[in-house]
């Protein structure tokens, strides 16, 4: 309790488009009967653990077919409509999937960097040494070669 207090909650983070709050009461259902076989293990709550179970997985199965199915629906949609830009984003989509974002940087010496503190001030570190104005007289001048003549800078007169 004190560490829900002094963190708070993480945001859920929805990876699964289809999962909703009907699923979390699902859940629920699952936790509460496996509470009730961990304090009574009889054949009973057994059965009625594996019943909400097969129940749970049931419900989760139909509800990714139905996404699944509106989404292709949508593709085909876009398709006959020749919305070819929401088509094939459509489809990039389906084919990449969930993609889990690293959030790890090196920092100077090479170690691995965890800590989001630690990551943001790496960054702005990094991004200091490269814009610095310092390094400007490091850059020398370039010699410009083209085809045609250079044209002197117009004068004051």
């Amino acid at each position: 309790m004190s560490a829900k207090e002094s963190l708070g909650l993480d945001e859920f983070k929805q990876y699964k488009p289809w999962f909703d709050e009907e699923c979390l009461g699902f859940l629920d259902q699952t936790k509460r009967a496996k509470i009730q076989w961990i304090q009574d293990p009889s054949q009973s709550n057994v059965d009625n653990l594996n019943k909400v179970r097969r129940e749970v997985s049931r419900h989760f199965r139909n509800k990714k077919k139905a996404y699944l199915r509106a989404k292709t629906e949508e593709l085909e949609t876009n398709d006959k409509i020749q919305n070819i830009g929401d088509l094939y984003r459509g489809i990039s989509d389906f084919k990449k999937g969930y993609q889990l974002r690293c959030n790890i940087v090196k920092d100077e010496k090479g170690d691995l960097v965890a800590d989001s503190h630690s990551i943001v001030a790496r960054w702005r570190k990094y991004f200091s040494h490269l814009f610095s104005v310092h390094r400007v007289k490091d850059v020398g001048q370039a010699e410009i070669h083209t085809a045609e003549p250079l044209v002197p800078e117009p004068s004051a007169s």
